[in-house]
């Protein structure tokens, strides 16, 4: 099996990251946003989901963390992407349920190439420590958006911002390990495609 791998750098005069994925990693990370609370998103991200990231992001955070937060969407979905080539022998569909305390969590993704992201997810809470909740949203979006991924996201319960965020995360990357596995040596699809 050729090694699932992807390195991509973006610049703008928002932002400028670099990172570097393995998707068939053991959950090493080395994380930097410039966001306390997104670096631990990420880094448990990472840990759960069993890649291998390394990033590096300097924004405009003395505006706020949009640019950031959402440029880190675009540059992870795009590293999937690469990194997956033609997606040949991968599930291609992830599912998972995951309890966080006294929040739980569903997550569903399909690799199909297609995007849609569905954020069913209130956020009780504005802010964790110095992150947007708002942004966990965009996040997702813009990782969806570039990944070429159907990912839909349901909160069934929870009251505790902090715990919803983090299921959130650890749940999307249980759910991308499930369908990014390699069963086979086909293209999951009738159409030849993904």
């Amino acid at each position: 099996m050729a090694e699932r791998k992807s390195s991509i750098s973006r610049k703008t005069t928002e932002t400028e990251i670099a990172l570097t994925l393995n998707v068939d990693g053991g959950g090493k990370y080395s994380v930097d946003t410039g966001i306390g609370f997104l670096n631990h998103m990420l880094e448990l991200f990472t840990r759960h989901g069993g890649f291998d990231i390394e990033l590096k992001a300097r924004g405009d955070l003395h505006i706020d963390g949009h640019h950031t937060a959402e440029d880190i969407g675009i540059v992870l979905g795009d590293a999937f992407r690469e990194a997956l080539g033609d997606k040949r022998g991968i599930r291609r569909y992830g599912f998972f349920l995951l309890p966080m305390d006294e929040t739980l969590i569903e997550c569903a993704v399909d690799f199909s190439g297609r995007t849609y992201l569905n954020f069913d997810a209130d956020i009780p809470a504005e802010k964790v420590g110095d992150f947007d909740t708002e942004l966990t949203e965009e996040f997702f979006k813009a990782f969806a958006d570039r990944a070429g991924i159907n990912l839909h996201i349901i909160k069934r319960y929870g009251r505790n911002t902090h715990h919803i965020i983090e299921g959130i995360f650890k749940c999307v990357a249980r759910a991308i390990k499930d369908a990014v596995r390699i069963e086979s040596d086909q293209v999951m699809s009738t159409k030849g495609t993904l």
